[in-house]
């Protein structure tokens, strides 16, 4: 059943186009074009990418090619471009970014309205965000800009505009490089899954970490962001709180954080430190033993969460304590009050606990006495 909204539309196709199924992809774009009319400008890449697939599968039915392999690599990525071009027109269409022709470049307001909202930036708007970025005393406005720019790249990516954030890294004006790194290193998440179509996308990233230290300044910056959420609350402009607790999670499986680590066990727990402590749970599992010395320290402090005497009984169960583990499960069980509300808390990490080597009928004997 096609997504209804255009929200859910291009959603369903980028997930599609990260695992390689462009046809259905292709059948979101196929629902955007009858909408866009039979005068629109993209029919003919539409078949040509949907005649390439074809042959492509034919082959693979037919044929061990070793080559289809990059062939369906290179039909993904012009799928992505196909994808972003068909989406931003339709946007234009529906009144939702209107094609914009300038805007007055001394109003806060109006650079905000115009790199928020523009579909299709022209060469001159992306060489005056450059210049700006690089001008002094422009802080409050680039800094503005860079916001705008990136709240624009959430929701309809555009290449050139991807670039012009990257170069801000190494802008003159340190509030805007500083900005310029934070999102660029958030978008980078978001479509970490493109990063292999768009070759132009990973060398300058990967120009910007590597130049001077920036490497290590991005990891600093990476580790303070998952540190603090106030951080994006205070830039100018940004409104979603929901964003940063949103990418956060997807770091550790992202091209982004193969690129910053560089093989370092040090900085890989010292960021599996810094998410455990801000809340994200899924590195608990790899890291027991950096997550029971924090929970620990809650646990000292005045926490009387259920949640953390619960995974801090996770920890002592992974390394062998079964006994200081079911202590505080129900310790846990407690302050639940009843049962039913313990184990909505507790349940769902049975399998997590199962995969990482505890025998299930172990969990089924701690669930067993707390349930009385």
């Amino acid at each position: 059943m096609m997504a209804q909204t255009l929200e859910e539309q291009i959603s369903v196709a980028e997930r599609a186009l990260a695992e390689c199924m462009i046809d259905t992809a292709l059948v979101v774009v196929r629902s955007w074009l009858n909408e866009l009319g039979e005068n629109n400008p993209y029919e003919e890449a539409y078949n040509n990418l949907s005649e390439g697939q074809t042959k492509l599968f034919t082959k693979w039915l037919n044929v061990d090619d070793p080559a289809a392999e990059g062939e369906l690599e290179r039909l993904t990525g012009e799928a992505y471009q196909l994808v972003d071009a068909v989406y931003a027109d339709l946007r234009i269409q529906r009144g939702l970014s209107p094609d914009m022709h300038g805007f007055n470049r001394d109003s806060v307001h109006s650079v905000m309205n115009y790199f928020t909202h523009c579909v299709r930036f022209r060469p001159e708007d992306l060489e005056w965000y450059h210049e700006l970025l690089n001008r002094e005393g422009s802080t409050e406005i680039a800094a503005v800009a860079v916001t705008a720019l990136s709240q624009n790249l959430r929701r309809c990516f555009s290449l050139d505009a991807m670039l012009a954030m990257i170069d801000g890294m190494t802008a003159g004006n340190d509030m805007a490089a500083g900005l310029s790194a934070a999102y660029s290193m958030l978008l980078i998440v978001q479509y970490d899954d493109r990063i292999d179509f768009f070759p132009q996308l990973q060398d300058a990233f990967v120009n910007a970490v590597t130049e001077e230290d920036n490497g290590d300044r991005l990891f600093e910056l990476l580790c303070t962001l998952i540190q603090n959420e106030q951080v994006m609350k205070i830039i100018p402009g940004h409104t979603d709180e929901n964003y940063l607790p949103m990418i956060i999670p997807m770091i550790p499986h992202s091209w982004l954080y193969s690129l910053l680590i560089e093989g370092s066990t040090e900085r890989e727990r010292r960021l599996a430190y810094h998410m455990i402590q801000a809340g994200y749970r899924d590195q608990m599992w790899e890291y027991p033993d950096i997550a029971e010395k924090i929970y620990v320290e809650k646990l000292r402090g005045e926490s009387r969460n259920p949640m953390d005497y619960i995974n801090y009984a996770h920890c002592l169960l992974l390394r062998g304590d079964r006994m200081m583990a079911y202590e505080h499960y129900r310790q846990a069980r407690q302050l639940c009050g009843t049962s039913k509300e313990f184990f909505s808390l507790f349940r769902p990490d049975r399998k997590q606990l199962v995969d990482h080597g505890i025998p299930i009928e172990h969990v089924y004997l701690i669930e067993d006495r707390l349930i009385r």
